[in-house]
């Protein structure tokens, strides 16, 4: 009697054991959201984040336009007010610049005049024996120098002239201005009636500033 239902008892165990299966009728789109933070949260908070930081890029570098501007109005306003001092302070500037190079220009005309002593040396050493000086006149521009002159007039026309001649090429009056007739002139010329001797004057201008002269 044993035997039957121990080997039922090994037949039942024998048998596989499959799970119970049902179909599943659950609508996923319908289910509520059960997530903690949501992904809308996300992509919303990066949105205002983006958007903030734009707006602060653009309202910065509005504020730093507006600076600039004000900056800008400012020394336009500057400018205006020293605008006519700046254009006096330019004229004045202009004009002393006129009066320097006429003060220049006189300081080297008078460093080039030579000295009156030097002058009646030389005119000492070479003036002829028919020919006395009677005055000597170094003026701004030149010397003046009067002469009398022996002889009948045409010799002593010859004599003034070689005598004049004789000073152009003298390199000790090199400072005057021997480029040219006018240089070394005879611009008087008068007979005294009263010793029958010539009065001559001579008139030597002297060589402008950086004017070549013969040396």
């Amino acid at each position: 009697m044993a035997l039957p239902f121990l080997k039922k008892k090994s037949e039942a165990a024998a048998v596989p054991l499959v799970p119970a299966w049902h179909p599943n009728f659950r609508n996923f789109e319908k289910l509520p959201d059960i997530k903690v933070v949501r992904t809308a949260f996300f992509v919303n908070a990066a949105a205002i984040t983006l958007v903030l930081a734009l707006l602060t890029y653009f309202g910065f570098g509005e504020w730093q336009l507006r600076s600039l501007k004000s900056q800008i109005a400012d020394w336009d306003r500057q400018i205006a007010r020293d605008k006519p001092g700046s254009d006096r302070a330019v004229a004045l500037f202009k004009k002393f610049e006129t009066q320097e190079a006429k003060f220049a220009e006189v300081e080297a005309f008078l460093k080039a005049k030579p000295p009156v002593s030097d002058l009646l040396v030389r005119l000492a050493q070479t003036l002829p024996p028919n020919i006395a000086v009677d005055s000597l006149d170094l003026r701004e521009n030149g010397l003046a120098l009067r002469l009398t002159v022996r002889g009948t007039p045409d010799a002593a026309s010859g004599y003034a002239n070689s005598y004049l001649e004789q000073l152009r090429t003298d390199k000790r009056f090199a400072r005057f201005d021997q480029s040219g007739q006018n240089g070394f002139a005879i611009t008087s010329v008068q007979r005294n009636t009263g010793t029958g001797r010539l009065s001559v004057e001579f008139f030597l201008s002297l060589a402008k500033p950086g004017k070549d002269a013969k040396k």
